[in-house]
């Protein structure tokens, strides 16, 4: 693989987390409008939840590809 297609699927990693973050945001806030009504339906509130955490394990995996192995 040369240079310019390992920088393209860098680009590609960058903005896939990019829209990661953004969609874990989301679910954040959407959690946390569906906890201040009082009485939240635990059922969704445990599904945002367990979504939210889906995507934390993505974006963890693609900032550990993107973060270079330093060997000690």
């Amino acid at each position: 693989m040369n240079a310019s297609m390992e920088l393209n699927l860098d680009e590609m990693l960058r903005i896939k987390l990019e829209v990661l973050r953004r969609e874990h945001r989301d679910l954040d806030e959407a959690i946390a409008a569906l906890e201040a009504t009082g009485r939240p339906d635990q059922l969704t509130l445990r599904r945002l939840k367990k979504q939210k955490l889906a995507l934390k394990d993505q974006i963890v995996k693609i900032e550990d590809q993107l973060i270079p192995d330093i060997i000690a």
